[in-house]
C-alpha cells in the first residue's frame, strides 16, 4: 500500500505539501496540487482518514453502549442510529457495559475514543455520565435521565403504553390481570409497572393486583414465571408481560400445559419485536419506535456536534397494537 512518502517522492515535494494538498490547503499553488494528485492516482494512494482525523481529535465513530448485545430488540434501534451514522461519513461502534463503571465500554466514555456516544445502558452510574459529557463530546441518553450540560435524554412513554394495554384488557372484560417482569430497578421497567398498576387503580381494581418478578427480561424467564404461576393454580384471566421477549416465553408455556390463548389467558406484551406478530398466536403488544427513536438519537449527536442548540428532553409516544393473543371475556 502506498504511503505519503511515496507520493511525496513521485511528485518530487515534501510530506508536509503533499498533507496541505490532499487537505485543500491555500499554500499549495494548483500546478503543484494537480501534481501530488496525479502522483497520488498513479499510485492509487488512499488517505487514511482515521489517521488524519485523531490529529484533529476526532476518530469519525459514534458508540453505542447498551447493557447486552443479544435480544432482537436492538434490530431496528441500530439500523436507525446506523443509517444516520453512515450519511454523515461516520462509523458506528456498539459495545456491551457488562461489568458497568468498569467495563470497557466506560473507556470509550472516560477517555473519548470515540466523537459521541449513545447509552442504553442502566449500570453505568450519573457519576460517570456527568463528568463524561463535553460540549466537542455529546452524550444521548435512551430510556434514562441524568441532568448534565451536554447530555440529552429520550424516552419512550412507557408508563402511558402499559397504562393503555391493561385499560384494553379491562375494556375486554378481564378484572383478574396478572403483571410478569423482571426485578424492575430501572426507569423503562418502573414506568411500565406504575402504568399497569395507574390502570387498576382508576377501574377501581388495584385490590386484585398480582405482581410476579423474578430474574431477567428474557423469553426463558418469561417461560419459567409462567410455569410458576400456573403450578400455583388460581390462574389469572389475562397476564400483562413487561416485554415481548417475556410474553413469547409465557405462551411456549402455556402451550406446553394445554392452556390455550387467548381462550382461556389473554396476553400483551411490550416493545413489538419482530416476532411478536409470527408467534403463534401473534401478539398484541405496545409498539414503541425503535428505528425513530435511533435515527433521533444519532441525529442529536450530530447537531451537537455542529454546535446547535437542542433540547435536553424527549418523549416519544407509543402505540397499542392488536393481534389474536386478546379477546374479550367470555362470561
Amino acid at each position: 500500500m502506498a504511503t505519503i512518502k511515496d507520493v511525496a517522492k513521485l511528485a518530487g515535494v515534501s510530506i508536509s505539501t503533499v498533507s496541505y494538498a490532499l487537505n485543500n490547503n491555500s499554500k499549495v499553488s494548483h500546478k503543484t496540487r494537480q501534481r501530488i494528485m496525479e502522483a497520488a492516482h498513479q499510485l492509487n494512494y488512499q488517505k487514511n482518514g482515521i489517521a488524519s482525523d485523531l490529529k484533529r481529535s476526532s476518530t469519525r465513530t459514534i458508540a453505542l453502549i447498551v447493557t447486552d448485545l443479544a435480544g432482537p430488540y436492538y434490530a431496528e434501534l441500530v439500523r436507525g442510529i446506523q443509517e444516520v451514522t453512515l450519511s454523515k461519513g461516520y462509523d458506528l461502534l456498539a459495545c456491551s457495559s457488562v461489568g458497568g463503571d468498569n467495563s470497557t465500554a466506560v473507556k470509550f466514555l472516560t477517555e473519548k475514543r470515540v466523537d459521541g456516544a449513545i447509552v442504553l445502558a442502566f449500570n453505568i452510574s450519573e457519576d460517570i455520565i456527568a463528568r463524561s459529557a463535553r460540549k466537542e463530546f455529546p452524550l444521548v441518553l435512551l430510556d434514562r435521565k441524568v441532568e448534565s450540560e451536554h447530555v440529552v435524554s429520550i424516552e419512550v412513554d412507557n408508563e402511558d403504553g402499559s397504562y393503555r394495554a391493561t385499560d384494553y384488557l379491562i375494556r375486554q372484560g378481564h378484572r383478574d390481570i396478572a403483571y410478569i417482569s423482571g426485578m424492575a430497578v430501572d426507569r423503562l421497567h418502573l414506568m411500565r409497572l406504575r402504568g399497569y398498576e395507574n390502570a387498576l387503580r382508576e377501574h377501581r381494581l388495584d385490590g386484585m393486583k398480582r405482581l410476579h418478578q423474578f430474574g431477567l427480561f428474557t423469553r426463558d424467564n418469561g417461560y419459567n414465571m409462567t410455569k410458576m404461576l400456573i403450578a400455583q393454580g388460581n390462574m389469572p384471566t389475562a397476564i400483562m408481560y413487561a416485554n415481548d421477549e417475556m410474553a413469547i416465553g409465557g405462551i411456549k408455556a402455556f402451550k406446553e400445559s394445554g392452556i390455550q390463548v387467548p381462550n382461556d389467558v389473554a396476553v400483551v406484551g411490550f416493545d413489538d419485536i419482530e416476532l411478536a406478530q409470527y408467534v403463534r398466536p401473534a401478539l398484541t403488544t405496545v409498539m414503541q419506535p425503535k428505528y425513530e427513536r435511533g435515527a433521533l438519537a444519532a441525529h442529536l449527536i450530530f447537531q451537537m456536534l455542529e454546535g446547535q442548540e437542542v433540547d435536553p428532553f424527549y418523549k416519544l409516544p407509543t402505540q397499542l397494537v392488536l393481534r389474536e393473543s386478546v379477546q374479550k371475556k367470555k362470561d
